[in-house]
């Protein structure tokens, strides 16, 4: 995969992008990212980006003029992959892991990080999809790009060590992750669940299932209003609410 990312702020960049799992990626091969600070494609001597907006109103604007030409200066480097071209906006679509899923698709992600009130509207022109991190405002678009491009290249092929691990992330598979444990099995007068160490792989998945459901129905149960459940999960889930229940008594 390529990533490319439009910034005013390139030096953000430059430590996050060389650690950890996207630094690994890099190292192997199977991902490239280019850092690009459009100001230096302004067309005027003072090197510009924004101005006033037309019609009046408060703050300044990201011209359309530097984002257009450092686009086309990509799409040139470049001429044989598909673009999807990505515009943090906090008006835009909520990123969420799907869309993580779809973007680690692509052969070739654009991001452009917008500063200031806003963006020429010709700016949205020139893109593919227009999203938000959350329901707030940040000072720039450089960390909700930076969680995006994380979330999207681990789930490229080869990129974790254990291929399951992103199978079965939170969000991943509908549920939040299920209570994990490691070694020592009893700390300070807490214990390792049983069922963990018995080595009955049938029991296990069960509990893990169950303990998946419970802890997305006590926090996060709108989850579970979209999901359609098997017969197995709709038993566990029945149990979990006459548990939760009778705990609270």
């Amino acid at each position: 995969m390529k990533i490319d990312v439009l910034t005013l702020f390139p030096r953000m960049f430059e430590g996050p992008m060389g650690e950890s799992i996207i630094g690994k990626a890099v190292e192997k091969n199977l991902l490239e990212i280019n850092v690009s600070n459009f100001r230096d494609h302004s067309d005027n001597k003072h090197q510009s980006v924004d101005d006033y907006p037309y019609g009046g109103g408060a703050g300044m604007l990201l011209k359309v003029q530097p984002i257009y030409e450092n686009l086309r200066r990509i799409e040139e480097a470049s001429p044989e992959t598909k673009k999807r071209v990505i515009l943090l906006d906090p008006a835009g679509k909520q990123f969420d892991q799907k869309m993580a899923e779809e973007f680690s698709e692509e052969e070739h992600l654009v991001f452009i990080c917008g500063h200031y009130e806003g963006y020429d509207e010709r700016i949205r022109s020139l893109v593919t999809d227009e999203v938000s991190l959350g329901d707030y405002v940040l000072t720039g678009g450089e960390l909700g790009a930076m969680v995006m491009i994380d979330a999207t290249v681990r789930l490229l092929p080869d990129v974790l060590g254990n291929k399951l691990s992103a199978q079965t992330d939170s969000h991943s598979t509908g549920l939040l992750e299920h209570p994990q444990y490691t070694r020592p099995a009893e700390f300070n007068g807490m214990s390792v669940p049983e069922v963990l160490t018995n080595g009955n792989h049938k029991l296990i998945a069960e509990w893990q299932l169950k303990e998946s459901l419970r802890r997305t129905y006590l926090r996060r149960p709108d989850m579970l209003e979209t999901m359609e459940l098997d017969t197995e999960m709709k038993k566990f889930l029945a149990e979990i609410i006459e548990e939760e229940k009778s705990a609270k008594e």
